[in-house]
């Protein structure tokens, strides 16, 4: 009966992944994250790796939500990808770098720096001008500034299992682009992050390490439901809210990953 509750709790938990991931650009690392963190933490044979299983999980989970995203994003004519290439480039570096850092650390750390890179994140949204009021369009640097931009998103991004998108969406709304305009690109900038990050967890990680259910440090039943819910909640979020209005779009953003931050903070206890 625990794992019929676990495993409907994973799809219901995919689905609104998939919604926030077509309205804001993220979902697959912070809902994933601090999901699976809490199912794992206090499960004695994982317990001690909750935190890197939850990353690499979330990388994957990632790789396939921001495909289909990007798809649907791409059809709906809402991005352009030609103009991302330097900093494509340089996040599936980064990418590689943050996995590689990731399977080296205490589990703990990274989860400290998840909460506290959220926190960053939502006094930034509120504090600094570009965000939450529309601002003049601001051209992206050279090539090679955005391949380092990206190396560093990448290189975050990875080591905490969060796709980049809370750092990409605010650089694309500095920039002049919608919230619509911003999710579709940090969808799209996701990609390569995923691919990169997902195929190092697999190669790196021990094998012997973790029990039955596991490849490298990926969990595949929890990747697997949660990749089902976020194509369903991908499906009724591009045809039911595909027209939410931007201010709406700007006021939840920090909202949600306040709701995540302190579901990381308050998981952790006890």
């Amino acid at each position: 009966m625990e794992e019929r509750y676990m495993i409907f709790g994973l799809f219901v938990c995919g689905l609104l992944s998939g919604v926030t991931t077509w309205l804001f650009g993220f979902g697959g690392g912070f809902v994933t994250v601090p999901l699976l963190y809490l199912l794992l933490s206090h499960q004695g044979t994982v317990g001690g790796q909750a935190m890197q299983i939850a990353v690499a999980t979330s990388a994957l989970v990632m790789l396939c939500t921001s495909l289909l995203a990007s798809g649907r994003h791409l059809r709906a004519g809402t991005v352009h990808w030609r103009s991302l290439l330097p900093i494509l480039s340089g996040i599936a570096i980064g990418g590689i770098a943050g996995a590689s850092l990731a399977l080296r650390v205490n589990g703990e750390w990274i989860r400290w720096l998840f909460i506290l890179y959220l926190a960053v994140t939502i006094v930034d949204c509120y504090v600094r001008p570009g965000f939450m009021a529309p601002s003049t369009a601001c051209a992206p640097s050279s090539a090679g500034r955005e391949t380092i931009l990206g190396g560093g998103i990448g290189l975050i991004a990875a080591f905490l299992g969060v796709g980049g998108s809370v750092m990409t969406v605010p650089l694309m709304r500095r920039r002049g682009a919608t919230m619509a305009q911003a999710a579709a690109m940090a969808n799209l900038l996701t990609l390569p992050l995923a691919a990169t990050a997902s195929l190092t967890w697999l190669l790196m990680a021990p094998m012997a390490a973790l029990p039955s259910g596991f490849i490298g440090n990926i969990w595949w039943l929890a990747a697997g439901l949660l990749v089902a819910g976020s194509w369903l909640g991908l499906r009724g979020a591009s045809r039911w809210l595909a027209k939410l209005p931007d201010r709406w779009h700007v006021r939840i953003y920090p909202l949600l990953l306040l709701l995540v931050l302190l579901a990381m903070g308050f998981g952790g206890v006890g």
